[in-house]
């Protein structure tokens, strides 16, 4: 492979803003895998946020890329898969898996795309310090003629375009919008980018804690939602306390601990099998590796406000949630998925035209 832009690259990045600034351009923010194409003639390889290939993960994109992209390239994007008319991420991290078989297995089952927003390189050139108007427009022009399930992003100017993109697309799953400042080169992993991101708030019961690395203090709060059966499930946690903060909340949560899980809500939280039919905390992950999952039990007897921005597949956060109170004034078995708002669907094919 001779590019003008070699990997591995560090994509650009975006820097959260609370509104959506006027004078940019405007796109969804795709909520998959950061990946960057490189081509050269026969030779593709997907790099991910990271560095690392993602190239043996996505067959079946390799395939449609080396189809539908110009021959020689460097192309900055999302991988993405969509099932019924939603983004899943879910069926996405199931890619990431030793075997090739189940790969294989899963990219005919579950296919991913990939939807283009940005062009690092063309031919012999490299883009790197070309305008974000320019690279837009050669990008449009080398993905005229693609085809699902290779996408070119939609992108506009109007701000109010994009607050309607905002409001309407989290129905199929996207996380908000991103502004890009019209004349902004491409600096690889510097924040130069806006992202505007949905935040709801939510009652929730703290029914644990796990260690923060640096010693005993609280690392990251361990939260639960009761379902229709009146069984506590975790949803997530909230974490990023001040060093200060994290050792009060040992102090504050010490009269609730307790000795061992056995009389838990998660007292099956060890038990591999367990997970299939319960949301516990410490599921196995490829993502976790070796990582100690192991933590500390409290009575469920505590209530926090936390706010988040979408919950994936209905059913955990999709992302860390924040702390934002106690509500001494609620009972945790108050605290159930009802409280939380569904958006309104919208179906993945209109964004894409597919």
């Amino acid at each position: 492979m001779d590019l003008p832009v070699m990997p591995p690259v560090k994509p650009m990045l975006a820097k959260s803003v609370p509104d959506i600034p006027p004078g940019m351009q405007y796109e969804a923010k795709w909520d998959g895998f950061r990946a960057i194409v490189f081509r050269d003639g026969p030779e593709l390889e997907l790099g991910s946020r990271t560095g690392k290939p993602l190239t043996r993960y996505f067959p079946e994109l390799v395939a449609a890329l080396a189809d539908r992209l110009p021959a020689r390239c460097v192309v900055d994007g999302e991988i993405v898969i969509a099932r019924d008319g939603r983004l899943d991420f879910d069926a996405l991290t199931e890619r990431i898996h030793p075997a090739d078989s189940r790969v294989r297995t899963l990219a005919e089952r579950t296919p991913a795309s990939f939807v283009a927003f940005d062009l690092l390189a063309l031919g012999d050139d490299a883009l790197l310090d070309t305008p974000l108007t320019d690279r837009r427009a050669l990008l449009a022009g080398a993905l005229a003629a693609a085809a699902p399930p290779v996408h070119l992003a939609p992108a506009t100017t109007d701000a109010e375009v994009a607050r309607s993109w905002f409001e309407t697309y989290e129905g199929a799953g996207l996380d908000g919008v991103v502004a890009k400042p019209l004349d902004l080169p491409y600096r690889q992993n510097e924040r130069l980018m806006f992202k505007v991101k949905h935040e709801r708030t939510a009652d929730v019961v703290v029914a644990g804690y796990r260690f923060h690395k640096s010693g005993p203090v609280v690392g990251s709060l361990l939260l639960g939602l009761y379902d229709d059966t009146g069984a506590l499930q975790h949803v997530g946690v909230c974490a990023a306390f001040p060093m200060k903060r994290r050792a009060e909340l040992v102090t504050e949560l010490e009269p609730l601990r307790m000795e061992s899980a056995a009389e838990h809500p998660w007292a099956a939280w060890a038990d591999e099998a367990a997970h299939a039919s319960a949301r516990l905390p410490g599921a196995p992950s490829r993502w976790s590796g070796k990582k100690d999952l192991s933590w500390v039990p409290v009575r469920p007897e505590r209530v926090c406000e936390v706010a988040y921005d979408h919950m994936e597949n209905g059913a955990r956060f999709r992302h860390t949630a924040r702390f934002r109170r106690w509500r001494p004034d609620r009972t945790p078995e108050s605290c159930t998925f009802e409280q939380l708002d569904e958006p309104v669907r919208y179906d993945l094919g209109e964004i894409l035209g597919a």
